[in-house]
């Protein structure tokens, strides 16, 4: 009798592939928080005031004190613009990424519910409109003025949106996105009318904030938007496993224990939480939503329980890659950040659409 030699049983292909795309997802997010960390400490050091990072840690290395200029630029300007712009990317590439899983489209952006439309038009009206306002509430609104109406008109955008798509407590897809391009539609004329009226100084006010910045970062600001992106960045996890179910359809995903409407009505409340804020203390940046979770999709797979935190990273890497570019590409003026973005993710987006049409190959 011969002995046949000891060969260890082979996984199926599809664990096998399911484990490799997971050691795929942890070493991509691993490099992605490598990423995150090189691109924040260059962006501290980076900026029209002259202040170098490495002259300011070798001052405190010896045992040295930074002056008041120093201390001013760092940790007043450069530190709450660097945890805004960390917020703003993660915010708007994790709501990308929960609006593909929940339209099932991977071209889906936050835009497409309203959010960006309805937070643009609150802020065009405090722009315009804000001085008729009572002395009393512009007292007491100070500069917060714009943010908090970016951020009201996004929230009220979401709830009409709501209102309009959901029938006898259940939501429906198709028509919170045909009722989101109606919204969008006309928030854009509401916001042209009240462009029409501006002058000339509130039409630069206009083009400057609807490009987008981290300019006008601060402490202030950051504090009362940071807690609502926070938030909704913690949130956005729990919705990993009804994602991936409803990759299959709302009747398996129910049939798999998962409460589709609950979920969905998570999931529209986090993108509107998020992009909102994000859109209040940043103005319009495009293309982080809708180019972020499609790039990472390519490299890590479909699954949100990897993908959603890898977004995260990725969009702040990526927001504040682009905003160290639009401080030093005319420095020492500086770009709208939405504009660098548009020139970076506009033709990654064309590849993506070329690539899904069988056009090119990689």
């Amino acid at each position: 009798m011969v002995a046949l030699p000891f060969t260890a049983p082979r996984r199926p292909p599809s664990m096998a592939a399911a484990g490799d795309r997971a050691l795929r997802a942890r070493a991509t997010m691993i490099a992605l928080v490598v990423f995150v960390a090189a691109v924040s400490i260059l962006s501290l050091g980076v900026g029209a005031a002259g202040v170098s990072l490495p002259d300011v840690v070798r001052k405190l290395a010896t045992g040295g004190a930074l002056d008041l200029r120093e201390r001013v630029v760092l940790f007043d300007i450069r530190l709450p613009r660097l945890l805004t712009g960390i917020l703003v990317g993660a915010s708007l590439a994790v709501s990308g990424a929960v609006m593909q899983g929940l339209f099932r489209n991977p071209l889906a952006d936050p835009g497409i519910v309203g959010v960006g439309a309805g937070a643009g038009l609150g802020a065009v009206l405090a722009i315009v409109l804000g001085a008729m306002l009572p002395p009393a509430v512009l007292a007491v609104a100070g500069m917060h003025l714009v943010p908090l109406a970016a951020f009201l008109g996004g929230w009220a955008s979401t709830l009409v949106l709501y209102r309009v798509s959901t029938r006898r407590g259940r939501t429906s897809v198709a028509t919170m996105l045909l009722a989101g391009i109606a919204l969008g539609a006309l928030a854009g004329a509401l916001t042209g009318i009240l462009v029409y009226i501006a002058d000339d100084q509130q039409l630069r006010d206009l083009t400057f904030w609807g490009l987008g910045s981290l300019a006008g970062a601060s402490w202030a600001k950051l504090a009362a938007a940071a807690p609502i992106m926070v938030l909704a960045l913690i949130a956005a996890p729990v919705l990993a496993r009804a994602l991936n179910g409803l990759a299959l359809g709302e009747g398996a995903a129910a049939h798999m224990g998962i409460a589709v409407q609950r979920m969905k009505n998570l999931a529209i409340l986090t993108v509107a939480a998020a992009t909102g804020a994000a859109v209040a203390v940043s103005g319009g940046i495009g293309f982080i939503g809708i180019v972020v979770p499609h790039l990472l999709r390519l490299v890590m797979g479909p699954d949100h329980r990897y993908l959603l935190p890898a977004a995260a990273l990725l969009g702040a890497g990526l927001l504040l890659l682009a905003d160290m570019i639009a401080r030093l590409v005319i420095a020492p003026a500086e770009l709208p950040i939405g504009i660098v973005t548009a020139v970076l993710g506009g033709p990654v987006f064309l590849w993506i659409l070329l690539r899904r049409r069988g056009i090119v190959d990689m």
